[in-house]
């Protein structure tokens, strides 16, 4: 009977070396790749995981924050955001640039950006989720900031612009962009997303 007690597991952390945040954020992986962020919640999500939604709660908090988390990301871009847009439209094309070679310049940062972008242009489910987190996190708020029928149109394109830099830069190594200075490039770019986002 004690035995049998032992072996029944209930809602809420798991018995022995499970690895809980592991299966949680590979099942959030999961359900955002196949329903989108919108259609994605904690209860799914948990239940994927096979554990109670309170521990998804107590590890991750909102389900905002499991997605931060599930793409892995070396920053977080609910708080760089609000930073970049937060001084208004002058100037947001340099620090948008600033900004994102900061990111990559990172010690941490361009490894695992770089895993990402091949992870998202060879399997189907990253290219889902890279798809969801750009436009939940990034090209949304970006879009609703600056405002105008096309701006979303505007955004995308600006993202562009950095994904042909970022692929110039650090992942063919194109000289003389990756011994170009940062202030060099922001100098030449950031007229360039400036036109974009606020044409």
């Amino acid at each position: 009977m004690a035995a049998e007690a032992t072996r029944r597991t209930g809602p809420g952390r798991r018995p022995g070396k499970v690895d809980t945040k592991g299966q949680i954020l590979q099942a959030a992986r999961a359900e955002f790749a196949a329903k989108g962020f919108d259609r994605t919640t904690i209860r799914a999500v948990a239940t994927a995981a096979a554990v109670d939604p309170a521990l998804i709660h107590h590890y991750y908090g909102t389900k905002e924050d499991l997605f931060v988390a599930a793409m892995e990301l070396p920053f977080d871009p609910r708080v760089l955001v609000p930073l970049i847009i937060g001084s208004g439209i002058d100037g947001l094309g340099e620090r948008v640039v600033r900004t994102f070679l900061g990111v990559w310049d990172a010690p941490d940062g361009r490894e695992r950006i770089l895993g990402l972008i091949r992870s998202a242009v060879t399997v189907d489910s990253a290219a889902a989720m890279a798809r969801n987190f750009l436009d939940h996190v990034l090209l949304g708020p970006v879009a609703e900031a600056i405002g105008g029928d096309d701006a979303r149109l505007r955004v995308t394109l600006a993202g562009s612009q950095l994904l042909g830099l970022a692929l110039a830069r650090y992942v063919l190594e194109l000289e003389p962009l990756p011994s170009a200075t940062t202030q060099e490039i922001v100098e030449r770019v950031g007229p360039t997303l400036q036109r974009y986002l606020t044409s």
